[in-house]
């Protein structure tokens, strides 16, 4: 059985869009902005479509994927540029998991240092 997945945003290389899930609207728009420029700045790099979302677990998850006839999409690339981002942006996507899970599936978070 597949677990289920939320998406949270992403840009879409092909039709040159941006989607934000309006579920997580209350999410500060400074950090909004940065999940905006995280997206359309991967999409533009290495093409295709790229995608930040939930596990239901509440652990985020970050995924590309292109078209069949897309040759100009670079799947080593977008592997390496994934682990760049997942490492230069580990806190944001700490905080986006704290987020989902008290926001979201209502967990009752002990006392945070």
């Amino acid at each position: 059985m597949e677990e289920k997945k939320t998406v949270l945003c992403g840009a879409n290389a092909y039709e040159m869009k941006y989607y934000f899930n309006e579920q997580f609207r209350a999410i500060p728009d400074s950090v909004k902005d940065e999940l905006h420029i995280i997206c359309v700045l991967f999409t533009e790099e290495v093409g295709g479509i790229f995608t930040i979302g939930y596990e239901e677990d509440g652990n985020i998850v970050l995924e590309t994927n292109a078209k069949d006839d897309d040759i100009y999409y670079d799947e080593v690339s977008s592997g390496l540029l994934v682990s760049e981002i997942r490492r230069n942006r580990q806190e944001l996507f700490e905080a986006l998991t704290l987020y989902y899970r008290v926001v979201i599936l209502g967990e009752e978070i002990p006392d945070l240092p």
